[in-house]
């Protein structure tokens, strides 16, 4: 198995700094934003449920940079939430 990912990442250099890119720095993120290293809850089910709340936040935050706040209002009613 592991000669298979190092064939993929042979065949896309770039493949892991793309990755470093976009994705652990979402989990960094959520890590210094959150202000922990380790989930606050026990069991899959609550953990999962922490790290959704961990993500809609995230994306909440993300969309009011994007859009500014009365932008982000009005999408928000427009869909009803």
């Amino acid at each position: 198995m592991l000669e298979a990912v190092q064939r993929r990442l042979d065949r896309t250099p770039d493949a892991m700094t793309v990755r470093r890119r976009t994705v652990e720095h979402v989990f960094g993120t959520f890590k210094h934003w959150m202000g922990y290293t380790h989930f606050l809850t026990r069991r899959l089910r609550n953990v999962g449920t922490e790290m959704s709340l961990n993500v809609l936040a995230y994306n909440l935050a993300r969309v009011l940079r994007i859009l500014g706040f009365k932008k982000m209002m009005k999408a928000m009613r427009l869909v009803g939430a």
